[in-house]
C-alpha cells in the first residue's frame, strides 16, 4: 500500500497529462463506435471550442496545485489538523473515507450549489449551454466555475487532513468519470441500470444536461450515485427524451468562446431555467 500511495504522491506531470489524454481518447473512440445521438455538426470545431475551456481548466489547476503543495499541505502537516488526524484506522479505511468525502464535498455539494446559488449558476451555465454533449463537454467550464470547484477541493483537504497521495488518487479517478459520463455513447440499459446504483453512468448524467427543469437540477454526482439517492436528487428515465442545452439560451452561440465567457455578465440572459 505504501508503494501504491507513494506512486500517486510523486506522480510526474507528464503522466497526469498522459492519463487525461488517454481517457479523452477513450471517450472519442467509444463515441465513434457506439454513438447515442448521431449529430450532424463540425466535430473538429466543436471539440476545439471545448478544448479551449479545457486549457483554462488546466491553467487554473496548475495554480491551485502549486498552492496546495506549497501552502496547504505544509500548514496541515505542521499543525496536524483534519478529520483523519483524529481517528486511527487502517490506511485503506482512511483512503476510502477521504475519497468519499472528496466526492461528497468537492463534487456533489459544490455542484448542487452551482445550480442553487444565482451567481454560481450564471458561471455554471456555460457547462450546460453545450447543445451537443460529448466527451470534451466534461471540461467545458467557465474559469470562475472551475475556480469555485477548486476552492471546495481545498476546503475538503483542510477538513479531512487527507494526505496528498489520497488527494491525487481521487483526482486521477475523477478523470475517466468526467469524460465517460459526458461522452456521446450508447450504453444498454441492462448494463447502465445496475451500475447506476453505485456509480454515475453515462445515462444518469445525460438527464443532468437536459434543457429544462426538473431534470437540469438532478444527478449532481461525479463518481458515486448514492449521494443523489441519499439526498433525493436522482433521476432515471428514458434518455431518448433528452434535449441538450438550456431553454433560456437560443443555442446558436454554444461554439462562440467570447459569448460563452460573457454569459455570467450578460444581463439579457435570465438566471433560471423553466420548470417543464
Amino acid at each position: 500500500m505504501d508503494f501504491f500511495l507513494n506512486y500517486f504522491a510523486t506522480l510526474p506531470t507528464w503522466q497526469k497529462a498522459a492519463w487525461l489524454f488517454a481517457c479523452l481518447c477513450g471517450g472519442w473512440l467509444l463515441e465513434a463506435s457506439f454513438p447515442f445521438f448521431r449529430y450532424k455538426y463540425n466535430r473538429v470545431k466543436h471539440n476545439s471550442v471545448n478544448l479551449v475551456f479545457l486549457g483554462f481548466t488546466l491553467l487554473i489547476n496548475t495554480v491551485f496545485s502549486l498552492a496546495t503543495v506549497k501552502l496547504i499541505y505544509p500548514l496541515i502537516e505542521t499543525h496536524r489538523f483534519g478529520l483523519l488526524y483524529l481517528i486511527d484506522l487502517p490506511v485503506w479505511a482512511e483512503l476510502a473515507i477521504a475519497i468519499l468525502l472528496f466526492d461528497l464535498v468537492a463534487q456533489y455539494t459544490v455542484h448542487l450549489m452551482l445550480h442553487k446559488v444565482t451567481w454560481m449558476w450564471r458561471l455554471h451555465m456555460i457547462h450546460h449551454s453545450d447543445t451537443k454533449v460529448v466527451a470534451t463537454s466534461g471540461t467545458r467550464h467557465h474559469p470562475g466555475d472551475y475556480i469555485t470547484r477548486e476552492l471546495f477541493s481545498l476546503l475538503t483537504i483542510l477538513v479531512t487532513g487527507a494526505p496528498f497521495a489520497y488527494y491525487m488518487l481521487y483526482r486521477i479517478i475523477t478523470i475517466p468519470f468526467t469524460y465517460l459520463t459526458h461522452a456521446n455513447i450508447l450504453v444498454p440499459r441492462w448494463l447502465d441500470k445496475p451500475l447506476s446504483f453505485i456509480f454515475i453512468t453515462p445515462n444518469i448524467h445525460k438527464f443532468h444536461h437536459h434543457y429544462q427543469l426538473p431534470w437540469t437540477d438532478s444527478n449532481y454526482g461525479n463518481i458515486f450515485s448514492f449521494w443523489d439517492r441519499l439526498f433525493k436528487t436522482l433521476v432515471y428515465d428514458d434518455p431518448q427524451k433528452i434535449k441538450y442545452g438550456l431553454d433560456i439560451l437560443e443555442g446558436t452561440d454554444d461554439e462562440s468562446i467570447g459569448f460563452q465567457l460573457n454569459i455570467p455578465f450578460n444581463k439579457s440572459i435570465p438566471s433560471s431555467v423553466v420548470e417543464k
